[in-house]
């Protein structure tokens, strides 16, 4: 059992379930527009997730600690690396117009960590932190796919886009909520800003716009709008249960889950009302 929790601890730890939502949101996409896009833009999405959302939170460690690493962390190095790699390699098979829009927003992921300016950097911003992370979110799951296939940029697509950042703010509320005892006060998270009974209030009000916002798209898909409201569904009880003191894993699991969940009930309700 004990073996089993490792391989459960390093498959958070080492941003594996992350990515997987990540690439849950980006097949969404395909989906949605039903895009043809290459094996290698898969690889890439899944692995530069893994090697961004790792550089973001142990970079820093690592260099203050480089020479008494712990073991796990040394194992989540070399799997990141390896992740690296792997994305390295998917670059060349990529078009140029997908690699350049994934470069900024890798920037914004890099300059996340790194200090832009006077030793400050993007999450040290006041109220910029969960807006990056939601613009980051959106451009690698909508915009990336979108530039690969080449499709233009229509009605249903900024549609989906904002949609997208609305959701990935929902998500992000839950883990501002844990965090409200760590972050300092001049970064001005939504709920230092509002309260958390406030910011569960407007997270709810981002879930009925993201609903509402389905009615206007050119193209209507029954099955899209039943996930849809699956997804509301999980988002909404996400938001209610949401408190300073979570389980160790509700956010960093269950909580990333919820893009999962969305893909499967999409994929199912495609299959029954075909």
């Amino acid at each position: 059992m004990k073996g089993v929790f490792s391989v459960f601890r390093f498959y958070i730890n080492a941003s594996i379930h992350v990515a997987f939502a990540v690439l849950a949101l980006f097949w969404i996409t395909v989906l949605e527009f039903e895009l043809e896009v290459p094996t290698a833009l898969w690889l890439f999405v899944f692995f530069g997730t893994i090697t961004g959302y790792n550089f973001v939170k142990y970079a820093k460690v690592a260099g203050l600690h480089h020479r008494s690493l712990a073991q796990s962390l040394r194992a989540i190095q070399v799997f990141s690396a390896l992740s690296f790699a792997v994305l390295f390699f998917s670059v060349f098979y990529l078009k140029i117009n997908t690699l350049l829009v994934a470069i900024g927003f890798g920037l914004f992921t890099f300059f996340y960590a790194v200090p832009l300016l006077k030793r400050k950097n993007l999450r040290t911003l006041s109220g910029l932190k969960i807006m990056i992370v939601a613009l980051v979110w959106a451009g690698v799951t909508i915009m990336v796919p979108v530039v690969e296939d080449g499709m233009s940029l229509t009605n249903d697509f900024f549609i989906a886009f904002l949609q997208r950042f609305l959701l990935v703010i929902v998500l992000t509320i839950p883990f501002e909520i844990r965090d409200l005892a760590f972050d300092r006060l001049k970064l001005q998270t939504l709920p230092q800003r509002l309260g958390v009974l406030k910011t569960k209030i407007l997270g709810a009000a981002f879930l009925v716009v993201i609903l509402m916002l389905e009615g206007f798209k050119d193209v209507f898909s029954t099955a899209q709008l039943y996930a849809l409201i699956v997804l509301v569904l999980f988002c909404g009880i996400a938001l209610m249960v949401s408190k300073k003191e979570q389980s160790r894993y509700f956010a960093s699991f269950w909580i990333e889950s919820i893009p999962i969940v969305w893909l499967l009930s999409w994929c199912l309700f495609r299959h029954f009302l075909a």
